[in-house]
């Protein structure tokens, strides 16, 4: 099986266009950038009313499903998503309502309008505007600051990460360690 080489560049348009190389590791990309990257994935160009419209502007970079055409396995990371379009209204929450025998109550009349976008996933080289790294969710939550719609998604995106070490686990008043398996915690009688 070949893995995906993705492209190594600054943002998802230069990915696409003109990247600085490609690589399926992180280390390789490292070296072909010559700074630190991050694996991102980003949404570009146009917006499309329907899927076969995307598919058509980008036909050779995703698969069609309508012809079988499909990239090389080393070419596949670019894909289409459908979004919510902007200004159009969000979707609420809902609460369960356990009525007439069903969790959920009936999904609305009409759906939200929603568009078609090409998403790229690349190794995208660290810039003094784009670090990165994201600022830690509890340290950007506790600071006040109004954050960017970037720097949001990115910590979402980011795996969580402790603030200080994690203490050693107690073990309860009837558990034991046995001593030829001292990793393992017993329930002792």
């Amino acid at each position: 099986m070949t893995a995906i080489l993705y492209p190594v560049a600054a943002n998802g348009e230069q990915a696409l266009s003109r990247p600085l190389g490609r690589a399926a590791r992180k280390s390789e990309a490292a070296r072909r950038a010559g700074a630190g990257v991050a694996f991102t994935t980003d949404a570009i160009g146009p917006a499309f009313a329907t899927r076969e419209a995307a598919l058509d502007a980008y036909s050779g970079r995703v698969e069609d499903e309508r012809t079988g055409a499909a990239p090389e396995a080393e070419d596949r990371y670019c894909s289409l998503v459908e979004q919510v379009a902007e200004g159009a209204p969000r979707p609420k929450p809902v609460e369960p309502s356990y009525a007439g025998g069903h969790r959920w109550p009936d999904p609305p009349k009409t759906p939200p309008k929603t568009v078609w976008r090409l998403t790229v996933s690349y190794w995208r080289v660290g810039t003094a505007g784009r670090p990165l790294d994201p600022p830690q969710a509890r340290d950007a939550r506790k600071s006040k600051q109004p954050l960017e719609a970037d720097a949001l998604r990115a910590i979402s995106r980011a795996p969580l990460r402790p603030t200080k070490p994690q203490q050693p686990l107690d073990i309860g008043l009837f558990e034991t360690r046995p001593p030829e398996a001292p990793h393992i915690v017993m329930p002792d009688e």
